[in-house]
């Protein structure tokens, strides 16, 4: 299917012309006709599938068939970050260049000034952060008295993050009839829940998680919790890197990993909630820049973020969801270039690493680092107590037992 098959306003035709959309991905195609005829939209849709796009043009098309004047908004976007929002907002500008409609990114971090001043301007469309959006709500600097249009862009992320109250409170103060259009990368019990009460009849929409490309080259290593960062290194002298990013599961982590980094002397910027936004966006810029040839995040940046010309995504950590393996492999190999995935597996993630390997329907390749001494001792300040150890073995071994006997292994 075509874009030039909507029936877009010119302004939008053209916009999707100077974009470089001509046919459409199958989550736009299913998406946004029901959604231009005003139906509530379910779309189960992993990132990078072109779901930004599936809900913006819809909306933005809504929006100029309109001819309803108002200062207060007609669309709220929320989305659980304030990359993705940034990102988002980003997108509905370029679609909306030759509109004048007027978007508006609220999220926090940022100064309040600002956005108070753009909210009392009035905008058409505001795209927010569940928390800074509530900020303003309850300084009643902005209401929904003419809203017409709700989207919650990955819900499931913003469950995890625990917005769900704030979500709540902000929808308890739009009109009832309203559209609502939610995409999520997974299709939970609490996103089912959410649907009941945010939705009426909503057309459901299910892309299924796409495999990584085959142009990504998978590996695991495994290797003893205790020596991940000295195999990280040691990786890096091996490799030739344009430029990666690192994941791992704590901010904790993070600070840690980046430190040590910076003293075996590599150029390493770090992203993550304890952040300023302005520490953020800097060390993002830097990164795509080509200022630092690795960032290392968590979990903040799996989703999301579409940087261009990554070679190398590690897995310092194994993810805790094996959707988000998914996820984060997906940052490299973009735009018909090829790239490495490699994941730093511990002794207590094979289990974890089982369900992924049933996920992408295949295992993946383990390697080991010749000339690397894997058998270096855990140090005494490092070692659990063997009450913890006994545990910690034995829930392993049972998990990785149920998905071998789930895998057919």
């Amino acid at each position: 299917m075509y874009f030039s098959e909507f029936n877009l306003s010119k302004s939008l035709q053209k916009a999707t012309t100077a974009m470089g959309y001509n046919e459409t991905m199958p989550i736009q195609a299913q998406a946004i006709p029901p959604a231009l005829a005003g139906r509530d939209i379910i779309g189960c849709a992993q990132t990078g599938t072109g779901k930004t796009v599936a809900f913006l043009l819809p909306t933005l098309q809504q929006l100029l068939q309109g001819q309803h004047k108002t200062k207060n908004p007609r669309v709220v976007i929320l989305a659980p970050t304030r990359e993705l929002v940034i990102q988002v907002a980003g997108e509905a500008r370029k679609l909306a260049a030759q509109t004048p409609l007027q978007i508006a990114a609220i999220y926090g971090g940022a100064k309040m000034g600002p956005q108070i001043n753009q909210l009392r301007r009035g905008v058409d469309v505001v795209i927010a952060t569940p928390g800074r959006l509530q900020d303003h709500l309850r300084r009643k600097n902005v209401n929904f008295k003419e809203l017409q249009i709700l989207v919650l862009d990955e819900a499931d992320r913003m469950l995890d993050m625990g917005f769900l109250p704030d979500i709540k409170q902000i929808v308890n103060q739009m009109p009832r009839q309203r559209q609502t259009m939610l995409f999520s990368a997974t299709m939970s019990p609490p996103i089912l829940n959410l649907t009941r009460q945010f939705q009426q009849n909503p057309v459901m929409i299910e892309i299924g998680i796409a495999r990584p490309p085959a142009a990504i080259r998978q590996a695991l290593y495994p290797v003893p919790r205790h020596l991940k960062t000295q195999l990280l290194i040691a990786l890096l002298e091996q490799m030739e890197i344009s430029s990666m990013l690192v994941f791992t599961d704590t901010k904790q982590e993070a600070d840690i990993v980046t430190r040590q980094l910076r003293q075996a002397k590599t150029s390493v910027a770090c992203i993550h909630g304890d952040f300023r936004q302005q520490q953020r966006l800097a060390a993002l810029e830097g990164f795509r820049s080509g200022k630092y040839q690795i960032l290392v995040a968590t979990n903040i940046a799996a989703r999301g973020l579409d940087i261009e010309g990554i070679s190398h995504v590690i897995n310092y950590d194994v993810p805790e969801h094996a959707e988000d393996y998914v996820h984060r492999i997906g940052r490299t190999a973009r735009a018909q270039a090829d790239g490495d995935a490699i994941t730093l597996v511990a002794p207590d993630d094979e289990a974890m690493i089982y369900r992924i390997e049933y996920l992408l329907g295949y295992k993946i390749e383990r390697k080991t680092l010749s000339g690397f001494d894997y058998d270096v001792p855990v140090p005494s300040w490092a070692k659990p107590s063997a009450k913890a150890l006994i545990r910690q073995t034995s829930q392993s071994r049972s998990l990785a037992d149920r998905w071998r006997t789930m895998a057919g292994r």
